[in-house]
């Protein structure tokens, strides 16, 4: 989520807000760099983020990009009666496999995020569990075809697809090819750094049973191939009273590109993708009221020339983010490790 979207009854003050901008710039950057460009001391920047880290408020995950290893990420939208909407969504949120879940239009909608591991996995879900939920009306599934990201996007994993030819083929390019492959043995390190995205070299050496330096290494060569990113999750009651949206948008197949782009780089605009379906643009928008949604639409997306039509459902609550459950607006503490079975997560 965007800094930008900070509304104005945020429980950050200035000093944790500035902290924040800088963390989603840049996840894993050093107190001391953030303290110089604060103008504060670095006891202080990381009192205060730890603090934030215990109270659930921001949280770093480490995460691994569906598209480095040619898998697709999925956007689910759950028709539900409003009495069951919970019920479906919180049972969705503890699934692994559920990045982000909503409740939206007003409690009648579960909306989420799936990157299910393989097809079964996904049919499973979609034809056999939530068809067969007693709550549930009906399921629509559209496939992210591609991600739009704007000049001043602060999201990291879209930072890191704008320059994916750019800084990750260079980096790339160090590497041999062996080490740009996600290997069976690196699952231990992405489990940890999905729980802490900042944990220091020595700690992941020491949990992995391996060197500093080998462990800086793989992380880096990772990050090279893409398959590693960094992420900084917010939790709804950093906030404020900002209201978010999911726009739907119908567009002509020559403006999509055109459209999608123009969509990123407006304000409101926290993520946009071209996706499967007959809405083929989803957008996640932050504003501080109704009135501010309603401006935008009949302003900046009125300006769009080739939306054909469009829907926009308000947020009720978001039960996950970013991997992390939520509750009464803050991020939940990831649960204990469960023990390896030796069993590679991901082949």
């Amino acid at each position: 989520m965007s800094a930008a979207g900070i509304g104005k009854n945020s429980i950050l003050d200035v000093v944790d807000t500035q902290i924040v901008q800088a963390l989603q710039l840049d996840p894993r950057v050093s107190f001391n760099r953030v303290a110089a460009e604060l103008g504060v001391a670095e006891q202080t920047v990381a009192r205060r983020y730890r603090r934030l880290r215990r109270d659930g408020v921001v949280r770093v995950i480490g995460a691994v990009d569906s598209r480095a290893l040619g898998e697709n990420d999925w956007i689910i939208r759950v028709h539900c009666r409003p009495d069951g909407a919970r019920q479906v969504g919180e049972a969705l949120a503890r699934r692994d496999d559920a990045a982000w879940v909503a409740i939206a239009a007003a409690g009648a909608e579960v909306n989420f995020s799936l990157h299910p591991r393989t097809q079964q996995d996904r049919d499973d879900l979609l034809v056999q569990r939530l068809q067969r939920t007693a709550p549930v009306h009906d399921i629509a599934a559209a496939m992210i075809l591609h991600r739009f990201v704007g000049p001043g996007a602060v999201d990291w994993r879209g930072r890191q697809a704008k320059r994916a030819e750019g800084e990750h083929s260079t980096a790339a390019a160090d590497y041999a090819e062996a080490d740009l492959q996600l290997r069976d043995e690196d699952d231990a390190l992405l489990e940890l750094l999905a729980r802490d995205g900042r944990a220091s070299y020595s700690v992941l050496a020491r949990a992995t049973g391996t060197s500093i330096g080998r462990v800086a290494r793989r992380i880096a060569a990772l990050q090279a191939a893409g398959i590693l990113y960094f992420d900084l999750d917010i939790a709804p009651a950093a906030l404020g009273s900002s209201l978010s949206a999911f726009l739907w948008l119908r567009v002509a197949p020559a403006r999509l590109a055109a459209i999608g782009r123009a969509i990123a780089e407006h304000d409101e605009t926290a993520y946009a993708a071209a996706v499967t379906g007959p809405f083929n643009i989803f957008a996640v928008l932050t504003a501080d009221t109704a009135d501010d949604l309603y401006h935008y639409v009949t302003t900046k997306m009125a300006t769009l020339d080739g939306v054909h039509s469009f829907e926009l459902t308000p947020v009720h609550e978001r039960l996950k983010q970013a991997g992390s459950r939520t509750s009464a607006g803050l991020l939940i503490p990831p649960p204990p490790v469960p023990p390896r079975s030796g069993t590679a997560r991901r082949r």
